[in-house]
């Protein structure tokens, strides 16, 4: 039995202003109708398997279950990482989890934020790989090259070829200066590191106990006693923040005799820059990839992402432009790679844009802060139906609520209220309140914060459905 593992934490700030802390890559929609997770998921339809295993950060919990909750996908459970500790730790957690069953699934190993054009050559490999690692092989998929590429990490193959489909694995290499990457294309020997594998939970676990029995130590005490929590697994804290950070290749596969490398040409990406997804995305006679609405006029070579006004471009040229609702992006192709820079200058000024959109999702819906001032916040919230705020109050805010559709079931200090359109309540500082969507539609209001402090950790919770402390 396969057993996908999606892995899906990081932080993404190489496609800022779109990606940020709180709301990475991987969730973004930058292809079709589905976000990259969703298409991770859904790429998975060719190839007999079980509801995938998926691994994200603590912060990120709600908008993994609600991406696969809207397109009804279901998991086999979602592993909440306490803190990052890269791609070892994080695989042996699902590794610990799947042979809790008393099964031995093999476990394929894919990051949630990879575009692959053709999914059938890509169902093809993995097909192919099912031998090596029903023997107990470590398989890795490397991506034939298809251009001197100096963003990625190579994988030499070995002279020997194992069955029809495999090979030795002969050296993981950095990435390479031009010169050495052009030298690796010509060879035909060495293959771009996807970062996806195949290989038995338990074949995997015996790896990391011979080679890092440090990391697979702190992983078996993590999993030891782990807790349910809604669609989560809730793996011990301190035993966890105790592992070695360190990934997959320096841990494993670079130490292990059991490594095959398996070809994949399947149109793959990993979409580490504004340039990457440019080259990767359909375009026009001009050569401009665009989304969103845009008008480009004597512009080529360019890709141009609009979120939610009217974009214009004239007379450009390799060029990127991104809007966003609170930031915007304007760049030449080959400088993208500095905006990791941009996102450091955000945190050192301690801006919120690297962290947040404006627009902000919550497990009950989202709120998107329209205007502030000194001592006033406006926002538009939304409260899917059914759905329902932590009861809670504020020390330094009070609130006004104008139902702008829908109905809103609201406690009120010690009243309860049912508010309709165009109907409005106000919550003085430290009353206890809460807000529910009763109805069978998404309830709209705008909040009007006033007070001293209007910080999101003023708040003190006193009940709350999704588990969230103060």
């Amino acid at each position: 039995m396969i057993l996908p593992v999606i892995m899906a934490g990081g932080s993404g700030t190489r496609l800022w202003p779109l990606s940020r802390q709180q709301f990475p890559k991987q969730f973004l929609t930058l292809f079709g109708n589905d976000s990259m997770l969703q298409t991770t998921a859904r790429r998975l339809k060719g190839i007999q398997h079980a509801p995938a295993l998926v691994i994200c950060n603590e912060e990120h919990r709600f908008s993994v279950a609600e991406q696969f909750r809207a397109n009804a996908i279901q998991t086999s459970g979602i592993i909440l990482e306490p803190a990052g500790r890269n791609t070892a730790p994080a695989i042996a957690l699902a590794a610990l989890q799947a042979l809790k069953n008393g099964n031995d699934p093999l476990l394929l190993v894919l990051a949630a934020d990879h575009v692959i054009k053709d999914e059938e050559s890509f169902c093809s490999s993995v097909e192919q790989a099912l031998p090596f690692a029903q023997a107990d092989k470590l398989v890795t998929f490397g991506i034939v090259p298809t251009v001197p590429e100096t963003g990625y990490g190579y994988i030499k193959r070995g002279n020997v070829q194992v069955g029809s489909a495999g090979f030795s694995v002969a050296q993981f290499v950095e990435k390479p200066n031009l010169e050495t990457a052009q030298e690796y294309l010509s060879s035909g020997e060495y293959y771009w590191n996807s970062g996806m594998f195949l290989f038995k939970a338990s074949a995997y676990l015996a790896e990391l106990k011979t080679h890092r029995p440090d990391i697979f130590s702190a992983c078996e005490q993590a999993m030891a006693a782990t807790q349910a929590d809604l669609d989560f697994i809730r793996v011990n804290k301190e035993a966890f923040e105790a592992c070695p950070d360190d990934s997959i290749d320096y841990s494993v596969m670079e130490k292990t005799g059991q490594g095959v490398v398996v070809p994949m040409n399947c149109g793959w990406s990993d979409v580490g820059s504004w340039s990457a997804l440019w080259e990767v995305s359909d375009k026009d006679e001009y050569g401009n990839a665009c989304r969103g609405d845009v008008i480009n006029l004597n512009t080529r070579n360019s890709y141009v992402h609009a979120t939610e006004k009217l974009v214009t471009t004239i007379g450009l040229n390799d060029v990127v432009i991104v809007e966003t609702k609170d930031a915007i992006l304007v760049a030449k192709q080959s400088e993208v790679q500095q905006v990791k820079k941009i996102v450091e200058q955000l945190k050192t000024e301690d801006r919120g844009e690297w962290q947040h959109h404006r627009e902000v999702f919550r497990p009950w819906g989202k709120y998107d802060s329209i205007d502030d001032g000194d001592r006033f916040q406006v926002k538009r919230i939304t409260v899917k139906p059914g759905e329902k705020l932590s009861i809670q109050m504020h020390h330094h805010r009070a609130e006004h609520w104008i139902v702008v559709t829908g109905t809103a079931k609201v406690t009120n200090g010690n009243t309860e209220l049912l508010l309709t359109e165009n109907q409005s309540t106000y919550i003085p500082v430290g009353v206890i309140h809460a807000l529910e969507n009763p109805g069978k539609v998404p309830l709209e209001l705008i909040e009007v914060q006033s007070g001293s402090y209007l910080g999101e950790d003023d708040i003190v919770r006193f009940e709350d459905r999704y588990g969230r402390a103060n």
